[in-house]
């Protein structure tokens, strides 16, 4: 069963009714990942519960009769048990992960168990993408990056849980400042709320959004994320520490990795859909100073490459925010692993 319309998504995410599994895929892991906890939560009112709960990944795949077990397992407080398989690409799991969706639906286990299923991009001939659209009590729920007009609207639901607001100019302007991905995003329009002020009744105009945007091409941690994109671990090192002088965090400069990636994304994105290059950097918002580096860049990272960073992305965000964190190490940490990659693409 394909769900595909934004309304039937939305229905099937509130109430998943008598169906036994999802499988939710997307290259935007943020959509992937919202969608999923937002189901999570239907199906067990507490998913970090491990009597009713279990969180695989692919490793857990190579342990003989692991998935299998969970399936059938029967939650030990009563109700729905939610077993939530995250799944990157390969062939091996997923044609195991296919299978197990397969005999699931078809009664082979505890029927009262949700098998919940996030995959990245699944390609037409996937044997887990053709499982779940041919099953009927399974739902696939393909997760297409975000449009303008999806991001506004995540914007304005967002900030008006806040009770604060942005005016059509100022909307518009952050709109086209903010990373395509759907996490990273989030955590941007978030900080905006605290910069506003939660609870205020405040609508910003443009003005007020310059200081928190920001406009200083130079800035340190701009230049240590295109430092690192571009293979200069060094430098790339060096701005963060300078901007760790000048009172940024490490939360801060996994933010500014982030938007990197993002902007590289949006404009891969557009070129395949046959935009030149230069018209999809621009269209990013990549400053003109700083266009003829990012189109090196462009052409040397690749979709699948980025997807490989954006969990580590993640991951050091997280990470950053715990208490007693060496969160400066742990960005330029981060900075270094890209600049690693970068360098083996040929940058």
């Amino acid at each position: 069963m394909i769900l595909s319309k934004r309304p039937d998504i939305e229905r099937f995410l509130k109430d998943p009714g008598n169906a036994r599994a999802a499988v939710i895929y997307g290259r935007d892991r943020g959509i992937v990942g919202e969608r999923g906890d937002q189901l999570a939560r239907r199906i067990a009112p507490n998913p970090d519960d491990p009597f009713d709960c279990a969180i695989l990944t692919e490793g857990d795949l190579d342990e003989a009769g692991r998935l299998e077990g969970e399936l059938t397992a029967i939650s030990m407080m009563g109700g729905r048990r939610l077993i939530r398989l995250r799944v990157d690409g390969k062939a091996g799991p997923e044609k195991a992960a296919a299978e197990a969706l397969t005999a699931h639906v078809d009664g082979q286990f505890n029927p009262d168990a949700f098998f919940l299923i996030e995959a990245g991009e699944l390609r037409k001939d996937s044997a887990l993408r053709k499982a779940a659209e041919k099953a009927n009590a399974c739902a696939a729920i393909p997760c297409y990056e975000d449009e303008p007009g999806d991001i506004a609207r995540l914007v304005r639901e967002t900030l008006a849980r806040d009770k604060v607001g942005l005016d059509s100019q100022a909307l518009d302007l952050f709109v086209q400042r903010l990373p395509k991905e759907r996490g990273v995003a989030r955590q941007e329009i978030e900080r905006l709320a605290l910069f506003i002020g939660p609870g205020s009744g405040r609508t910003a105009a443009p003005a007020d959004l310059e200081a928190f945007l920001g406009v200083e091409p130079e800035a340190s941690l701009q230049d240590a994320a295109t430092d690192a994109f571009g293979g200069r671990a060094g430098p790339a090192q060096a701005s963060l520490r300078r901007a760790a002088a000048e009172g940024e965090g490490g939360p801060a400069a996994v933010r500014a990795l982030g938007m990197h990636l993002g902007k590289l994304r949006r404009t891969l994105t557009l070129s395949a859909n046959g935009a030149s290059l230069q018209e999809a950097a621009k269209a990013s918002g990549v400053f003109w100073k700083n266009e003829r580096e990012f189109l090196r860049q462009a052409r040397a990272w690749t979709l699948p490459h980025l997807d490989h960073i954006q969990p580590e992305i993640l991951n050091a965000d997280r990470a950053c925010k715990q208490t007693g964190s060496p969160d400066a190490l742990i960005a330029e940490r981060l900075a270094l692993t890209i600049a690693g990659r970068a360098r083996r693409l040929g940058l």
